[in-house]
């Protein structure tokens, strides 16, 4: 299903407003936030640790420009890896993608309170000393992202296209002016840059590390991709622009600070020791005067506020497609409807980008640990790159050149210095380590279950889904009787997802008698024709298994086991019988997949079904598997499909409780199916009784297995006591893991 961002009517951003996003938090706040870092590190070779990041930063974007083409909604390198990898996995990209973005907003947001105080200072002369003291950095750094969010807020795009163009006119100024001042004196350029690399091949390296960052902006063009018109042209060209922008001006201004920004009877390493927030602004005083000083500070001041507001943006979209998916609250898709902005999730990203404010008010560790994040990030998007074009070759999109040697190339650069600078920085590790910790718990207990419902919910609809992750799902379905393998084929088809899912048909044979050796391969290869004539009218990707086995019961084991089925799909005639049940159970908790046992009535079809019954109850279980099974019976059915949610309250329970309780119910169901469903409560002391009343009215009944407990059957009462005393179709579902 399309969200709301990534409407036709949504896309309002074209080419100028898409390297906006990208010039935006690219040009301008890095290098002048890290320019004092990069020169100190390498002396006159800063340039040289900016080219290099350049040229993985350049394709790196290659690698993003094919993934967004492919997939042209907002999330960015979230939406890579859900698409390619898990929902799992997704969760902890997004999780890592976004803190970056927060983390990477924090770093802007103290070099905007850095720039503006010092422009307070140096016109009050003598200051009072607590406006250049820490806290009151924090405090302007922290007002700086609440002004800046309230802005995005009512703003339809990142809000900084005015800003951008300016301080790319004055950068343009600033590289004339220091060309002019290089003609004029004529000052020996290359004494100026030597040495290169002061501190040799590890100062470069940590260089690299620190200013990474820097370069950084291309990759939240493509987590606003849903905003965007004609994504597949427009998105390349965005961000390949706002990355050639960034190096026409980053690389001469590097250039011009040692050879023309150094004043007589200084060095270089003087200034930096000096001056290492405002370097830039210090060379520009000496070939452009107090003009240039004051220039570069204005231009810091908007550099800043335009970084910050492209990263509260970018961030807010990612936080808004992972609530899409239920990997975070759903709380934070909500969208302003005029504008189509996620308010919820910029308060929420601007609320976190607060605390990292107050954990981190270093300009240099908010830059460390940002590009730590980042380089991991972008290191992911080169294996997701990788990954999507083996598994889809023949996508419509943009395609990186000279694949697969430049995404690995990438890949590679990006491992290397990602553990370099965690090594270099460990604080930059521990900050990351400690967020990722954070977020497995959050998985684990609060978004986990119901994002692996939805997610299971989208594979069994969108076959290329389950194409892109590289998995081809295999249902085993064991036949016995030939009257029943029709239908048994059909739910198998239900349960498998369309086009990539496969189902593997069993008849085990028993062992061959002296009287009749060939009676009973002749009954397999009958069941074995009908159930695949039946899965093949459905265009189903369909196998045919024969095996002889004394025990049928454990061969069905060893069979599901060997061929790693993700699913096992069984009949049952009766669950009266006592040692059927045993068998049944027994080999239900042996099973490496899930479970599905289903007994019918006699004639019954899953085209038939009109209405399914589904009781709710209890913890919420088995809606993974519940989801694919109903998404598939949906698929099947061509008439009017109801699903009918039946949760039994005691008749104690007060009006306002069962509201709550069926509002909350309703929120979680509609995860499972885009089919039209409803939440029905009831109000009864006898469960099983208000079970089969409700019965009588559909056609299909779906239960839940008890989990394997050495303590308690798998069958519970209530299941045994509904599967014996309907005459409807029962399916009874447990789901492994």
């Amino acid at each position: 299903m399309m969200s709301a961002n990534e409407s036709t009517s949504q896309r309002t951003l074209g080419l100028f407003d898409s390297v906006g996003i990208g010039v935006g938090a690219i040009v301008g706040g890095g290098i002048l936030a890290l320019a004092g870092t990069a020169l100190f590190e390498t002396g006159a070779g800063a340039w040289l640790a900016f080219l290099l990041n350049g040229l993985i930063a350049v394709i790196t974007a290659l690698s993003f420009a094919e993934l967004s083409t492919v997939f042209p909604q907002s999330g960015g390198t979230y939406l890579f890896a859900k698409r390619v990898l898990s929902v799992g996995a997704a969760f902890s990209v997004g999780w890592i993608v976004w803190f970056a973005s927060i983390v990477a907003a924090a770093l802007y947001a103290i070099g905007f309170a850095a720039f503006l105080l010092d422009i307070v200072t140096t016109l009050c002369g003598t200051a009072p000393v607590w406006i250049s003291q820490a806290p009151t950095k924090a405090g302007v750094a922290l007002v700086s992202v609440v002004v800046c969010t309230a802005f995005l807020r009512r703003s339809a795009g990142s809000g900084g296209n005015g800003i951008n163009v300016l301080k790319v006119l004055v950068f343009a100024a600033l590289i004339g002016g220091g060309l002019y001042a290089w003609h004029r004196d004529q000052p020996p350029a290359w004494d100026r840059l030597s040495p290169l690399l002061g501190r040799g091949s590890l100062g470069l390296f940590a260089a690299m590390g620190y200013t990474f960052i820097a370069l950084q902006g291309f990759d939240l063009i493509a987590a606003t991709a849903g905003k965007i018109r004609n994504p597949r042209s427009v998105l390349p060209k965005a961000m390949l622009l706002s990355l050639l922008i960034a190096l026409t001006v980053y690389l001469p201004l590097l250039l011009l600070i040692c050879i023309s920004g150094i004043p007589e009877g200084s060095s270089l390493e003087a200034m930096v020791i000096a001056s290492p927030d405002t370097i830039v602004a210090q060379a520009a005083r000496v070939f452009l005067g107090n003009f240039g000083f004051w220039l570069v500070m204005v231009v810091g001041v908007l550099s800043m506020l335009s970084a910050l507001l492209a990263n509260l943006y970018a961030a807010a979209y990612i936080a808004q497609a992972m609530a899409q998916d239920r990997t975070l609250p759903r709380l934070l898709e909500r969208v302003d409807a005029k504008r189509g902005t996620p308010f919820v999730a910029l308060w929420a990203t601007a609320i976190l980008a607060v605390l990292v404010l107050l954990l981190i008010p270093d300009i240099a560790q908010a830059g460390a640990a940002a590009s730590l994040i980042f380089l991991i990030t972008f290191a992911l998007a080169h294996l997701i790159c990788l990954l999507a074009r083996r598994r889809q070759p023949h996508h419509q999109g943009f395609r990186v050149p000279l694949w697969p040697v430049l995404p690995s190339l990438g890949l590679l650069a990006c491992v290397i210095l990602a553990i370099f600078q965690g090594i270099k920085v460990p604080q930059a590790g521990i900050i990351t380590g400690a967020w990722l910790v954070g977020g497995f718990f959050c998985y684990l207990w609060l978004f986990g279950r119901r994002a692996r419902v939805y997610d299971a919910a989208s594979e069994s609809t969108d076959p290329d889904l389950l194409e892109l992750r590289g998995r081809s799902p295999l249902v085993l379905v064991p036949i016995a009787n030939p009257a029943n393998a029709g239908v048994m084929a059909l739910l198998g088809t239900c349960i498998s997802p369309p086009r990539v899912g496969r189902v593997l048909l069993l008849n085990v044979s028993s062992l061959p008698t002296d009287d009749d050796p060939n009676q009973d391969f002749q009954n397999t290869a009958d069941v074995l024709r009908l159930s695949m004539s039946a899965a093949i009218q459905e265009r189903i990707r369909v196998e045919g298994l024969a095996t002889v086995a004394a025990d049928p019961w454990n061969e069905i084991n060893r069979v599901a086991r060997s061929h790693r089925c993700a699913s096992v799909l069984l009949g049952m005639a009766s669950l009266a019988d006592d040692e059927i049940r045993s068998r049944l159970e027994n080999l239900a908790s042996r099973l490496p997949g899930n479970v599905v046992i289903f007994r019918a009535p006699a004639h019954w079809h899953p085209r038939d079904v009109k209405r399914v019954l589904v009781p709710i109850g209890g913890r919420v279980v088995h809606n993974a598997l519940r989801a694919r099974l109903l998404n598939g019976l949906r698929r099947r059915v061509e008439d009017e499909f109801l699903i009918e949610y039946l949760l039994v309250l005691p008749t104690t329970t007060k009006d306002r409780d069962r509201r709550r309780s069926e509002e909350l119910w309703t929120q979680w169901v509609t995860d499972e199916t885009a089919a039209r469903s409803e939440v029905r409560v009831v109000l009864s002391d006898e469960v099983p009784e208000a079970i089969l009343e409700a019965a009588q009215a559909v056609d299909l009944v779906v239960l839940g297995l008890n989990k394997t407990n050495p303590k308690r059957p798998m069958f519970g009462q209530l299941t045994t006591r509904v599967v014996q005393e309907t005459s409807k179709a029962v399916m009874v579902i447990g789901q492994r893991g």
